[in-house]
């Protein structure tokens, strides 16, 4: 690869001390691709963060910039225009800057977890979905499922509060979607989602009653320090197709390539050139 001033740069931008995993997934993919990109990462102080986004994109070689935390909520109110995920989610990890000059921003965490999902045969339209834990994560996964027309989403999460903005998020934004709240109850559920860290070591509570899961339903988990928790373990002995967590990183970097406009790529082929211990 040659680098130089007409290399195109993806800013990964996050807390100093954020632990940035991006660059060691797309820099080999661009490498193998023989495509002139890299993912930079940038550490930022909160405060600072306003003004730095708007300056990254006066670079003459940026092509867009990756958000994490703990900027992806203050994000939001820094762009000209924001997709719907985005406003039901509460929160945005890609901003790119568009033909009129304007910074857009999408969101792409859920984005990971619901192609993944549909990658596996299982098809969204009309579902009836439950998702445990309604924090950024949780948001960002019921914000892409309800873009894929399912028919009823349950939201649970111990803060009340959090579950219920939510809720009036998707209301506002899908309103043909029937959205409940209160209860973690899985049956009747044909696809749940743990959104939450419970569940993840033997002789953990779990973030729902397994027993109440019907083998024939899709169980998808968001933690990544273990390949298969006790949570998706206690799934698949009920029969239940399953989705581990990290499933949802390598799926949403091809939503990102095509998002900033390169060639994109499967899972498999980024698992293959990825340079994570």
């Amino acid at each position: 690869m040659n680098i130089d001033g007409n290399t195109e740069l993806i800013a990964h931008i996050g807390y100093p001390t954020h632990s940035f995993k991006s660059p060691l997934i797309y820099n080999p993919y661009f490498e193998k691709e023989g495509i002139n990109a890299l993912v930079v990462p940038m550490g930022c102080q909160s405060d600072h963060y306003p003004e730095f986004l708007k300056s990254v994109f006066t670079l003459t070689n940026i092509r867009g910039a990756l958000i994490t935390m703990p900027h992806k909520v203050t994000t939001v109110d820094l762009l000209d225009e924001v997709t719907p995920t985005v406003k039901v989610a509460g929160a945005c990890n890609a901003v790119r800057r568009d033909e009129k000059g304007r910074l857009v921003g999408d969101m792409f965490d859920g984005a990971g977890f619901v192609r993944g999902v549909m990658r596996k045969g299982f098809n969204l339209q009309g579902k009836r979905v439950l998702v445990v834990g309604t924090g950024g994560v949780g948001s960002a996964i019921a914000a892409s499922l309800a873009a894929e027309k399912i028919s009823t989403i349950s939201l649970f999460d111990v803060n009340a509060n959090s579950c219920d903005a939510l809720a009036q998020r998707l209301q506002l934004e899908y309103p043909q979607i029937k959205v409940n709240t209160g209860s973690n109850d899985p049956e009747g559920h044909e696809l749940v989602v743990n959104a939450t860290p419970m569940g993840m070591n033997e002789g953990d509570p779990m973030p729902m009653d397994v027993s109440r899961i019907a083998p024939e339903t899709f169980v998808g988990e968001v933690v990544m320090r273990h390949e298969m928790t006790a949570f998706l373990q206690s799934a698949k002995k009920r029969g239940c197709q399953i989705q581990v967590g990290s499933d949802m990183l390598f799926e949403q970097i091809p939503a990102y390539l095509e998002y900033f406009g390169f060639k994109t790529t499967t899972a498999e082929v980024l698992r293959s050139v990825a340079r994570l211990a």
